[in-house]
């Protein structure tokens, strides 16, 4: 059985945003942009950071 590995998983514009745990068990949250050629992803402490993140993220696909 597949466990869920992101919870709370919202959508800005093309970025992704989900919680999950780090690999030292401490909650933490993902940015990544869903744009075709953009690569960037992001890791932050705070739901905050992760979604200003998001929200000034602007795709630069090479």
């Amino acid at each position: 059985m597949a466990r869920n590995r992101f919870w709370d998983v919202d959508r800005i514009g093309p970025v992704q945003i989900g919680t999950h745990r780090d690999r030292h068990g401490r909650e933490a949250h993902a940015a990544a942009c869903t744009a075709p050629g953009c690569d960037w992803s992001a890791d932050y402490m705070s739901r905050a950071a992760a979604e200003l993140a998001a929200r000034t993220h602007r795709c630069n696909p090479r």
